[in-house]
């Protein structure tokens, strides 16, 4: 049985790969090791061989292992949907948040956020591919939207981010991570701050990484088939 140690390894050569293809440099990605459902201990093995940005997608679980691995120098991510009642608790636990996608959420996030932490850093996340069911500003909203976010303090504007719609389909895969990259680029020339464009999974990293993702979120292929939890 191959471990998540081995998977690790694996995802780094996948990326290196992917960089090399694109005529990039592999430290130009940064792996977010997605571990919603997954143990604490699993998360500390990753640590150990060197891995240090986690995401999480439920408030309650992630405090757990956050409490659990306060030895650890973790990078903390929030990627999942966010309630009104819960930006408190990802305001003083989290370092980034990749799932901003209304104002009222920005604000909240700034007004609870610790003074004696440094700023969050805030992703917007953009429904690139227009789904019914994705969370998500519109293409079309997103430039008013971060103009609007950028007034706020305690708070630091790193990108963009997007989970474009499942499909087989490489051809539309693709024009979709495309068509966020060309976003980010125009946004980027207003928001020079902006270094982080967040997309690719397991199934799509390879062609994220070359379709210009700063930053993917990785689960399935270090941890294996998601665990359903109740959280």
């Amino acid at each position: 049985m191959i471990s998540i140690a081995e998977n690790l390894k694996n995802v780094g050569q996948q990326i290196n790969q992917a960089a090399q293809l694109a005529n990039r440099q592999p430290e130009e990605i940064t792996l977010l090791a997605v571990s919603k459902t997954r143990a604490a201990d699993e998360l500390r093995i990753l640590y150990q061989e060197g891995q240090r940005h986690f995401g999480e997608n439920y408030v309650q679980e992630s405090l757990e292992k956050i409490a659990a691995l306060a030895d650890l120098q973790i990078d903390w991510h929030f990627i999942g949907p966010i309630q009104s009642n819960k930006t408190r608790a990802i305001a003083e636990n989290f370092d980034w948040v990749h799932s901003v996608e209304r104002l009222k959420i920005a604000q909240r996030l700034s007004e609870q956020r610790p003074r004696t932490l440094p700023p969050l850093n805030i992703c917007l996340q953009v429904n690139i591919s227009r789904e019914a069911s994705k969370s998500g500003c519109l293409p079309n909203e997103a430039e008013d939207l971060l103009k609007q976010i950028a007034t706020l303090p305690h708070i630091r504007i790193r990108g963009l981010m997007a989970i474009p719609e499942a499909t087989d389909d490489v051809i539309k895969q693709r024009a979709a991570l495309k068509q966020m990259h060309t976003l980010f680029n125009r946004l980027q020339k207003q928001h020079p701050e902006m270094d982080t464009l967040s997309m690719g999974m397991s199934a799509d990293m390879q062609i994220a990484i070359q379709e210009g993702a700063t930053m993917v979120r990785i689960g399935t292929a270090l941890f294996g088939p998601r665990r359903d939890l109740k959280t």
